[in-house]
């Protein structure tokens, strides 16, 4: 299995790119993200590889971003998520807006990336609900909307993210964090 490699870029056209390693090619595929940080060639790269072997062939995936790499590699043990579908994912959405996505249940985010309609959408959203994708600072919002930071307090305060994504968003969107949070409560814990 390969799972890195680094040399001399030879040619890219998203969402290919040629990297020379020892005097061999690699023919690699790539999310967007990683072709905005790739130098000119023939520069000097360095990339994270996912190597999909299916029955037929084989395919190298890169990534200059060790969490878009394990970002990828848990979306395709998803059941209908193929290295196309997933290189799409991460060529749409960062791994923290995916994260911030998971937690609010908002499909329709979701369905701004090619190949993924509603339904897709929705039954993603269902499988990513309880776990906790990998993300980094890199490409994180600089600034969460009061409601993921609401949903976020809530999942730290031991609730799941599906129950705390529904209560935050039955609540006017314009409310501030702890406004939204003290609301959330109530409605999670009626007796209190």
């Amino acid at each position: 299995m390969i799972g890195h490699l680094r040399g001399r870029l030879l040619n890219c056209r998203p969402p290919h790119l040629l990297l020379e390693v020892g005097g061999v090619g690699y023919e690699l595929e790539a999310p967007m993200s990683a072709f905005y940080k790739l130098p000119e060639p023939p520069g000097e790269l360095a990339l994270h590889v996912h190597h999909h072997q299916q029955q037929d062939h084989q395919s190298l995936y890169g990534f200059t971003d060790l969490t878009e790499r394990d970002l990828f590699r848990k979306l395709l043990q998803l059941k209908g998520i193929g290295p196309r579908v997933g290189l799409a994912i991460l060529s749409t959405l960062s791994p923290a807006e995916l994260q911030h996505t998971a937690e609010l249940q908002d499909w329709a985010v979701l369905t701004r990336v090619p190949g993924i309609g509603r339904k897709t959408a929705e039954r993603l959203l269902f499988e990513l609900r309880d776990q906790t994708l990998p993300v980094s600072d890199e490409g994180a919002p600089t600034a969460a909307s009061p409601a993921a930071d609401a949903i976020s307090a809530l999942v730290a305060l031991g609730y799941r993210s599906l129950e705390a994504g529904r209560a935050v968003r039955a609540l006017d969107g314009d409310l501030p964090r702890e406004e939204l949070i003290r609301q959330a409560l109530q409605q999670l814990n009626p007796r209190a």
